[in-house]
């Protein structure tokens, strides 16, 4: 029995670690990329801020395929992984999770319940926030752009780039840069 075991966790874990993904014991792919923090999203913009980087958050479930699609696919590709690293500062909530998170106005709730206030309900999400929140507001008021969905190298490229160049700030919405940079 304990070798029918072995082998079908080996062959769970084994595709996992041919493609550089490695699960966490909560179930969520780890990254070198990802802050573990106290999830005090004030002092998490101002590290943030402190490294010259923008705070995004990431909204991740346990089981979650687009998740471990953009993993595998996406956050592998050296380019959007070394622009994760180096231009964001990326904390994660798990959508189902029970650590406790300070929201900008100081409300602290557990994972789960500031998913439902700030309205997150697909994973994996990504939240981009200011470099400067205003007092009281939260980070769903706060977001510069939110993101739902599992998407390609490119669009993730794209974002990311628009994110950090403020085009949220311009008249030029994502979908026109995205046509843009494409040559469309």
């Amino acid at each position: 029995m304990l070798k029918i075991i072995l082998i079908t966790f080996s062959m769970i874990l084994l595709p996992l670690k041919i493609y550089g993904l490695e699960l966490g014991e909560d179930g969520l792919y780890k990254q070198p990329w990802i802050n573990e923090t106290f999830m005090d999203l004030r002092e998490d913009l101002e590290e943030a801020n402190a490294n010259n980087q923008r705070l995004m958050i990431l909204f991740e479930q346990r089981g979650c395929v687009y998740c471990k699609r953009m993993h595998k696919k996406i956050y592998s590709i050296p380019e959007i992984a070394s622009t994760l690293n180096d231009d964001f500062f990326v904390i994660r909530i798990n959508i189902f999770g029970d650590l406790e998170v300070t929201d900008f106005d100081g409300e602290i709730l557990i994972e789960k319940e500031i998913v439902k206030k700030w309205g997150v309900i697909f994973t994996p999400t990504a939240m981009f926030l200011p470099e400067k929140v205003a007092v009281g507001k939260t980070a769903s008021q706060s977001s510069v752009v939110t993101m739902p969905g599992a998407f390609e190298k490119g669009t993730t490229k794209f974002l990311l780039e628009w994110v950090l160049l403020k085009g949220y700030e311009s008249e030029e919405h994502l979908q026109k840069f995205i046509a843009r940079k494409l040559g469309s």
